[in-house]
């Protein structure tokens, strides 16, 4: 068959299309064999501009072409319409071409409310996070709320771009909160840093006192000396975990020159030393009770009381004096083992780490996951798989930087 309703090929080879009026225009020659395939030919041609028409709409109403795109495909058949080199209804066509402007222009419209409410959105937001960040300038929360001027800060940037003179009154806000916020901070952290100086050059001294101390024979002022000394200690500021623990060391050092030295020379037993004896186990037991402890702070007055009254006893039988000892020092290593965790989990630089860890991850599976469902919605497999695997291995990781950062104590 060499004729449809839309077109036809002649005996000797030309090719009309039908126009709308019924009239006939030649859009071709075809003498490459059998008429049929020749016109099948010249329909395919008509068939890829339907395609491209029907393709275009779906994009639109996707989202993926823009209104000028689909007006641009529309203008390009209109103007093959217009000197048609191919054979298929041109009414058909110029309906679809008509359709497809229409849409488009709606599409436009809408694309321009979307816009409008986009930029009117973004407003309120700025505003809304300039007015937090003016409610935060104050805070001494050091830890929680510079992170949240940070989210915020990246919020910020993320936001779209429109009025540039609104946007811009709304950063000043923003930043003259955060410049203000970070100005008190550094001067909390100038005054913390006097105080840790204060308090070495406090404990320092103490140390010195100590050492002088550790070769008196004058058992009892000396040893109430040292009591002096602890709590000169207690009430001094503290150094530093670093420089407190080495201090710390030098004093106990001192302490314990002086102590043994006052249990070497009392070479005599007296009749109270089993009362002695039985008094420091009370009070040993009720140091041991004090691990774990349940209150640091307080485990760690008690255990200084305690210390007080173990000093103030005397002596005990010279073979019971080094296991009552050990038993002891071990109650005060187990309540510093447990500060210095306490200071561990409480760490501002290692938990600020941790959660920039938590951040990273969280982004890396955040733009996974986009990557997934845009493979999803295009139904590509392979693109899916890529995508599942990668987004369940930073999954993982995710959920053990979530683990690390859970160790720690939120200040």
């Amino acid at each position: 068959m060499n004729e449809t309703a839309f077109g036809r090929v002649a005996d000797d080879g030309t090719v009309f299309v039908t126009l709308p009026d019924g009239a006939e225009r030649q859009v071709g020659q075809w003498a490459a064999g059998d008429p049929a395939a020749g016109l099948a030919f010249y329909q395919r041609k008509y068939d890829d501009l339907v395609v491209e028409l029907d393709l275009t709409s779906k994009r639109l109403k996707k989202g993926a072409a823009s209104p000028d795109q689909a007006l641009a495909v529309v203008a390009k058949i209109r103007t093959a319409a217009a000197e048609p080199v191919f054979v298929g209804d041109l009414a058909a066509l110029e309906d679809k071409c008509t359709a497809l402007a229409e849409a488009a222009e709606v599409r436009r419209g809408t694309l321009a409310e979307e816009k409008k409410a986009a930029r009117e959105a973004a407003g309120v937001r700025r505003r809304e996070i300039a007015d937090e960040a003016v409610s935060l300038a104050d805070s001494t929360q050091w830890k929680t709320t510079g992170q949240r001027f940070r989210d915020l800060l990246e919020e910020w940037k993320a936001l779209p771009r429109f009025d540039k003179a609104a946007e811009q009154e709304q950063w000043e806000r923003f930043s003259s909160a955060r410049s203000q916020f970070d100005k008190h901070r550094r001067q909390h952290f100038a005054e913390l840093d006097a105080t840790r100086a204060e308090g070495a050059k406090a404990k320092e001294d103490l140390v010195r006192r100590a050492e002088a101390l550790s070769s008196s024979t004058d058992w009892g002022a000396t040893s109430r000396a040292y009591r002096d000394l602890m709590a000169e200690w207690k009430a001094a500021p503290r150094a530093g975990r670093a420089e407190d623990d080495k201090l710390w060391a030098r004093f106990r050092a001192a302490q314990d020159v002086f102590f043994s030295a006052r249990t070497a020379a009392d070479s005599v037993r007296s009749e109270d030393e089993s009362r002695n004896l039985a008094a420091k186990v009370a009070l040993l037991e009720k140091a041991e009770a004090l691990v774990p402890p349940k209150d640091l702070r307080g485990a760690r007055d008690e255990l200084g009381r305690l210390m007080d009254q173990w000093d103030a006893i005397g002596f005990v039988p010279r073979n019971e004096k080094q296991n009552l000892e050990r038993r002891l020092r071990a109650v005060e290593n187990a309540l510093r083992n447990a500060e210095r965790d306490h200071w561990r989990r409480t760490d501002p630089a290692a938990r600020d780490r941790a959660e920039r860890t938590v951040e990273s991850f969280q982004q890396s599976v955040d733009r996974l996951q986009k990557q997934l469902d845009k493979a999803r919605t295009a139904g590509d497999e392979r693109a899916i798989a890529d995508a599942e695997s990668s987004l369940a291995s930073t999954q993982a990781l995710l959920a053990a930087a979530q683990g690390a950062l859970a160790e720690y104590v939120a200040d």
